[in-house]
């Protein structure tokens, strides 16, 4: 055979190509079937409007599915106040509701002759549904995939910012400002000019996220203080009272055993007034007022016992209703500038008890004149 031949060329770079096409369709990651969240929740809301549009349809699903249909809007509602669709145990409640209405469904007795559009309204319901338990799924993978994780507590947010970090100047007290979104979002050195206040707060996460990150972004800093605002995000996603006790106590046993002296703030009041704007805002459904109460009067009494300084952030903020004030968290949730302006002092006042500022030394006497 001759290889040089240009019919055998064309052949082995076709063969080539075709290879090379083969493994980039291998290389490619399988698209994901988890919907963004503006989709996915387009897709439920979808979903309800087939159920109320098809039991029109059908006289007998009228009364047979109205609690269906009345459970499967209110899972909409709290999926809507959630402060993410991507939420596998709200939306395992919506699929189950929309699944338990094509059962009852395809159980009842249907109207002869059936009409069109109805038929092609339950298709794509049935369609709908059926991406919704996918996008379930995907979730459920997602999680799966996080929790085996190498780095679930997100060490490496910090990681280099810490390597960076210089030694704590000599006579100054530095504090790290430890939490979730709240204290992340916070920009402390617009609001403390001068001191050596460290920000370590994440986005999102609960307090055994923050307990297992408290030797690289906090023990090895060695600061002299460290303020805990932590425990939203465990109400939001049902952590029991009694596990985040247990989380926030661990952190201050590490704290104390490391020579670094805990503050604890109290958790921040919630609002639905901006709920107008979009219905993520509706933030006691996930954060019942009475739980957060629940949590600081815990807070409170926790610090009481141990001699820890307790921040009354709740206090500050807090309107008669028990909300945070409507022009001071424009999401419900958290703080705008004017917020933090309010939390500044409170915070600074704590700080300022467990290391008083230097007092400026006395102008020495003035020289009469004789």
């Amino acid at each position: 055979m001759n290889l040089s031949a240009p019919g055998y060329r064309c052949s082995r770079l076709g063969l080539c190509g075709a290879l090379h096409a083969i493994a980039l369709l291998h290389a490619q990651p399988a698209p994901s079937p988890v919907l963004n969240a503006r989709d996915s929740m387009a897709l439920f809301q979808r979903v309800v409007t087939l159920m109320e549009s098809t039991t029109v349809a059908v006289p007998e699903l009228v009364r047979a599915g109205a609690p269906v249909l009345e459970n499967t809007r209110q899972s909409l509602i709290t999926l809507e106040a959630a402060s993410t669709q991507q939420h596998a145990g709200l939306t395992h409640t919506f699929l189950k509701n929309a699944r338990a209405y094509l059962a009852l469904a395809d159980s009842v007795a249907k109207p002869f002759p059936f009409p069109q559009e109805a038929s092609r309204q339950f298709a794509e319901l049935r369609d709908s549904v059926d991406r919704v338990e996918s996008h379930f799924h995907g979730l459920l993978d997602r999680k799966e995939s996080q929790l085996r994780s190498s780095d679930r507590d997100n060490l490496r947010r910090y990681a280099e910012a810490n390597e960076r970090l210089t030694p704590q100047p000599p006579g100054t007290n530095r504090v790290v400002f430890y939490g979730d979104s709240i204290t992340d979002g916070w920009r402390l050195n617009e609001y403390f000019a001068g001191r050596d206040f460290v920000n370590r707060g994440i986005g999102g996460q609960i307090t055994g996220e923050m307990l297992g990150r408290m030797k690289a972004d906090v023990i090895d800093l060695k600061p002299k203080a460290m303020l805990v605002l932590a425990g939203t995000n465990d109400i939001a996603r049902g952590v029991p009272s009694k596990a985040i006790a247990n989380n926030l106590t661990m952190i201050a046993d590490l704290a104390e055993f490391h020579r670094i002296k805990p503050i604890f703030a109290s958790l921040l009041p919630v609002s639905d007034y901006h709920k107008g704007v979009n219905r993520q805002n509706e933030r006691s459904i996930q954060r019942p007022p009475a739980t957060i109460l629940e949590m600081n009067r815990w807070l409170q009494a926790f610090c009481n016992e141990r001699g820890f300084v307790y921040v009354d952030y709740f206090s500050a903020v807090v309107d008669k209703q028990g909300f945070i004030r409507a022009d001071l968290a424009d999401d419900g949730l958290h703080p705008n500038a004017a917020g933090y302006r309010l939390m500044a002092p409170v915070a600074l006042a704590a700080i300022d008890k467990l290391f008083p500022p230097a007092a400026a030394p006395a102008a020495p006497p003035s020289k009469r004149r004789r």
